[in-house]
């Protein structure tokens, strides 16, 4: 069956803001930890929301961390943001054929518009679910399930496409089709344990996916 919908999760996937988000995190660690955090330490707090890392970090100053690194990551944006190759002129090519385009992040919403701008994208999606738009973050299916009633779409026509486990896992509890990206800073092997439906080695496989080309 022909795929109508396709859900992207915005960092890591479309956009690679890694060194973005280590720089963040290492500077509001270094403020607030009793301790310094390894470079690989750092890199298991990507994917989840903010509040849950810093709760491993220091549980009674989660607010105050969750300020500092959104001030710094916001501001540093521009410095560090590009879209991953292919990426731009894939998600062009499925807009010009007709597809249904989202993103489902665990970013705030603001923060995301801010990435796809910088990278030309900010007209290409029908929606944009951020975690300020949900109760639940992934890998709870809301937010993908709240993508596809704003987008009229159909679970068996809708493919979730992510480099983070939780996006995998979202998808699955939300009943579409899951795509993983080999480029993941988790790596393809973490991400082949959660059983997608497809690995795209880069974004330009997915026309294939979806019946593009």
């Amino acid at each position: 069956m022909r795929m109508e919908t396709v859900l992207f999760d915005l960092d890591g996937t479309l956009i690679d803001t890694n060194e973005l988000i280590i720089a963040s995190f290492t500077h509001t660690i270094e403020k607030y930890a009793d301790r310094p955090y390894t470079r690989e330490e750092i890199i298991d707090f990507i994917g989840p929301p903010l509040i849950d890392s810093f709760q491993k970090v220091n549980p009674d100053l989660v607010e105050e961390m969750m300020a500092t690194y959104r001030e710094h990551n916001y501001a540093h944006h521009e410095q560090y943001v590009e879209a991953y190759p292919t990426v731009v002129e894939t998600i062009n090519e499925l807009k010009q054929a007709g597809l249904k385009l989202g993103i489902v992040t665990t970013k705030l919403s603001d923060t995301a518009k801010l990435g796809l701008k910088i990278t030309g994208m900010d007209q290409l999606f029908d929606v944009l679910i951020g975690l300020d738009d949900v109760e639940n973050a992934k890998p709870h299916p809301e937010p993908i399930l709240k993508a596809m009633n704003l987008l009229h779409a159909n679970p068996m026509t809708t493919l979730m496409v992510g480099d983070n486990y939780h996006d995998i896992e979202a998808g699955h509890n939300a009943g579409v089709k899951t795509a993983g990206v080999a480029w993941s800073l988790k790596g393809r092997k973490v991400l082949e344990k959660h059983d997608p439906d497809y690995m795209l080695e880069e974004m330009r496989d997915l026309l294939a996916i979806v019946g593009v080309e």
